[in-house]
C-alpha cells in the first residue's frame, strides 16, 4: 500500500493506493488537540463537571475527575486559570470536550506531562516485548510524566525512543513556560500542524507514509464530490446509502445493479464484501463518529457473516481515529462505535437546506 499526505492552501488529505481516506480543511475553529489556556467559569458538582471559558461562544466541558488513577494535578476550583487540552471538538449545542491530562503524541510514545502511567500498545501483545518496552519507559520517564509505548516503538531501539521522547518532554516545558506568563482563556499554547500530526498517527501501523505539497487535483476534487453524497456506488453494480440522524449514522447496503457470474448468495456475498471496503473508505473520509449501524444483505450461511465481519474488521484497521465493531446484532446489523474528535466533513462542506431544514422534504403543494 502507498499511503500520502498531501498538502495544498487551506487542507490536508490522505490517499491510500489513490483512493482518497481522509481531508481536513485548515479551519482555526478546529482545534482538536491544541492545549490552551482556559479559566472556570461554573462548578456543576451534580454533573461532576465544570465549564470552562477557552475564548470561545461556547464554554468547554471539563470533568471534574480525569480518567486515570495516576493524573497527578489537584481539585478545580472556581474561577482559576488552567491548562487545558481540546480532546474534542464543539458540535451543534454542545462546546468543546476538554481535559488537564495533557498528552503529545509521536510516532512511537506518547507522552503524558500530568500523569505517571507507564503503558504499552495493545496492538504490541508479546508478553516480553510488552515487559521489554515498560521497563524503557519507567526507565525513561524517571517518574517525570508518562509514556504509552505505539506499535512503533516495538522494533525501535532505545536510545531512539529516548530521544523522541525528551522532545516530546523539552516541547512541554516550553508550553508550561508560555502559560506561566498567563493570558486571555483561549490563548493557544501548542498546536501541532496537521500534517505533523497525521504522520505521527499513521507511523503506528509501520506503513512508509510519504507528504508531499500540491493543489488538489480533479481526482482529489471528484472523490471529495462523491463524499458529499447519500448514495455511493460500487464498480462491481451495487450501492451503499448513508443516513445522518441524530443520534448514529446508518448505512444500507443494495445490490442495485450487481450480477455475480455464480448463484444469488454468491453475489450477495461479493456485494458485501466490496461494501466494506467502500464503507471504510467514506466513514474515515466523512470522519463519521459515534454509533454507527450497517445494514448488509441478508446472509443465511454463517460462514459468510463472518467473512463480512472479518473484511469490516480488517478495512478499518488502516483507521488512524479509535474504531470498535461490536459484531451483528439480534436483527442482523452490524454495530460498531468510532470516537469523536474534529468535526464531519458535511459540517466543513455543507449548510443545512433553508428550505427543508435539514429533513430533505418540502410540503407537497396541496390541491384546493
Amino acid at each position: 500500500m502507498v499511503r500520502k499526505i498531501i498538502c495544498g492552501s487551506g487542507f490536508c488529505a490522505v490517499t491510500e493506493d489513490g483512493v482518497l481516506v481522509e481531508y481536513i480543511q485548515d479551519n482555526p475553529s478546529d482545534q482538536c488537540g491544541d492545549i490552551l489556556l482556559g479559566k472556570t467559569d461554573r462548578l456543576m458538582p451534580g454533573m461532576n463537571c465544570a465549564f470552562v471559558d477557552i475564548g470561545r461562544k461556547k464554554n468547554g466541558f471539563l470533568p471534574m475527575d480525569e480518567n486515570s488513577n495516576s493524573f497527578t494535578e489537584g481539585k478545580i476550583r472556581s474561577g482559576e486559570s488552567m491548562v487545558v487540552q481540546i480532546k474534542k471538538e464543539e458540535t451543534g449545542t454542545k462546546g468543546a470536550f476538554l481535559t488537564r491530562d495533557i498528552t503529545f503524541p509521536g510516532a512511537m510514545v506518547i507522552l503524558m506531562p500530568m500523569n505517571r502511567y507507564i503503558g504499552v500498545s495493545s496492538r504490541i501483545t508479546d508478553e516480553s516485548v510488552r515487559e521489554r518496552l515498560k521497563k524503557a519507559g519507567r526507565e525513561i520517564a524517571a517518574d517525570r510524566f508518562g509514556l504509552v509505548m505505539r506499535k512503533a516503538a516495538e522494533d525501535a531501539d532505545e536510545d531512539t525512543i529516548r530521544q523522541e521522547a525528551e522532545s516530546l518532554y523539552e516541547t512541554w516545558l516550553m508550553t508550561a513556560e508560555k502559560a506561566s506568563q498567563g493570558g486571555k482563556p483561549g490563548s493557544i499554547l501548542f498546536s501541532g500542524r496537521i500534517a505533523d500530526r497525521l504522520q505521527e498517527d499513521y507511523a503506528r501501523d509501520g506503513t512508509d507514509t510519504t507528504q508531499e505539497k500540491k493543489e488538489a487535483d480533479t481526482d482529489i476534487i471528484r472523490q471529495l464530490r462523491q463524499a458529499k453524497e447519500r448514495t455511493v456506488r460500487m464498480p462491481g453494480g451495487g450501492n451503499i446509502v448513508l443516513d445522518r440522524c441524530e443520534a448514529m449514522t446508518v448505512i444500507d447496503i443494495n445490490t442495485a445493479s450487481a450480477a455475480g457470474a455464480g448463484s444469488k448468495e454468491r453475489t450477495i456475498l461479493e456485494t458485501n464484501l466490496e461494501a466494506c471496503t467502500i464503507i471504510a473508505q467514506q466513514v474515515r473520509l466523512r470522519n463519521l463518529s459515534g454509533i454507527i449501524l450497517i445494514d448488509f444483505i441478508d446472509m443465511d450461511n454463517e460462514t459468510d457473516r463472518s467473512m463480512v465481519l472479518s473484511r469490516l474488521e480488517e478495512c478499518f484497521s488502516r483507521d488512524r481515529v479509535k474504531t470498535v465493531i461490536h459484531g451483528w446484532t439480534s436483527l442482523g446489523l452490524i454495530e460498531m462505535t468510532r470516537k469523536r474528535t474534529r468535526t464531519e466533513i458535511y459540517d466543513n462542506l455543507l449548510e443545512v437546506c433553508p428550505v427543508c431544514g435539514g429533513t430533505g422534504y418540502v410540503l407537497r403543494e396541496q390541491k384546493e
